[in-house]
């Protein structure tokens, strides 16, 4: 009868593979859509576009007022609306 060669098992632990981290991604800030929030950002879009004096993209603007371009929109929405202000070649102007 021939013997059976026994191998040691490997105890070696295999290294736990690396996690990379994303970035993490602003939250835009959440707020009530209503009459009052609206008003108040589409203030902060025209301060932000009487204060450059020229005409700004979305992007621009929302830098400006330092708010989100969603917000922005709303409050351009309501300026539009009230013709306070016009696009104008290279953005947004107040009209």
């Amino acid at each position: 009868m021939a013997e059976k060669k026994t191998t040691k098992a490997s105890t070696k632990t295999a290294a736990a593979p690396k996690t990379t981290k994303k970035a993490a991604t602003p939250k835009a800030a959440e707020f009530t859509i209503n009459e009052v929030n609206v008003g108040f950002k589409a203030g902060d879009v025209y301060q932000a576009l009487a204060k450059s004096e020229k005409a700004l993209s979305v992007a621009e603007i929302a830098k400006t007022a330092k708010i989100t371009a969603e917000e922005a929109y709303l409050g351009l929405g309501w300026l539009f609306k009230e013709g306070k202000v016009t696009s104008a070649e290279g953005g947004i102007a107040l009209a």
